[in-house]
Formats: structure tokens, C-alpha cells, sequence
């Protein structure tokens, strides 16, 4: 990830933080319409709650893509969380195909290549380490 990229992430999502619920809960809707084998995932999740939950998680990590390494640790934390979630790793697939295409609804003409690169680039490192400590927990739990 380059420095313009991670620029890119952070002044989008100041733009996308006014608008925050509106975000999640197109983000969710796109989610389960994509992948309706989410849907069970949240099947007794007070809906308000995950949505704030999900903007504020966003938040910390984009607020710290200028400090990577010690963002590591919190989102391998939440990798591990997601082992008792019954999330499968092709979740992940869905979830960041529901955020660009939230993303680019959101943000509409500031959508562009560069900016859709940018997302793509932050979820992917992001995911990939989430995936990591999950299935790391899950073979620990076997």
C-alpha cells in the first residue's frame, strides 16, 4: 500500500462518516443480497448496534493504516472472533465485494480507478490478515 493510497482511504472515508448509517445499511442489504448465506450470521444481532459497530471498526482502521503494524494485532484479534462466528473464509469475498460497491455509492463522483484501487488494496491486506487468525484459531480449537 502506498502512501497515496492510504491518503486516498482516509479522506474518502471522511467523506463517507457524515452519511454513516445510511453506509451501513446499504452495506448490509448489498451483503445479503449477495451472499444470502450471511444473513444467518446476524440472525440475533441487534442490526442498529452491528451497523455502528461496523462504521466505528472501519474507522480505527483506516484511522490506522499510518500505523500498520500496530494495527496488526487488533484486527487478528477480530480474525479470531470471527472463527466463533461461523464465518467462512468465502465471507470474505462477499463482505469486501459489499463494501467497494457501498463505497462507490457512497461516494459517487469521488469514486474513480485510483480510489476503487486504494479500498481494494486496504481490504485486501486487512482481510487477509483476518483470514489468517481465524483459521489459525479454528485449528487451534480442532
Amino acid at each position: 500500500m502506498t502512501p497515496a493510497q492510504k491518503e486516498l482511504v482516509q479522506s474518502t472515508w471522511k467523506q463517507v462518516m457524515p452519511i454513516a448509517d445510511t453506509v451501513a445499511q446499504l452495506f448490509y442489504g448489498r451483503l445479503f443480497e449477495i451472499d444470502p448465506s450471511t444473513r444467518p450470521l446476524f440472525r440475533s444481532t441487534d442490526m442498529v448496534k452491528q451497523r455502528q459497530m461496523l462504521m466505528h471498526v472501519i474507522g480505527v482502521a483506516v484511522a490506522g493504516l499510518d500505523r500498520l503494524g500496530s494495527l496488526v494485532c487488533t484486527v487478528e484479534e477480530l480474525g479470531r472472533r470471527h472463527a466463533g462466528y461461523g464465518v467462512q473464509d468465502a465471507h470474505y469475498d462477499s463482505v469486501g465485494a459489499a463494501l467497494l460497491w457501498t463505497l462507490e455509492q457512497g461516494l459517487g463522483k469521488t469514486w474513480n480507478p485510483e480510489v476503487a484501487a486504494a479500498w481494494t488494496e486496504v481490504y485486501g491486506i486487512l482481510s487477509g490478515i483476518m483470514r489468517k487468525a481465524q483459521r489459525e484459531a479454528m485449528a487451534k480449537a480442532a
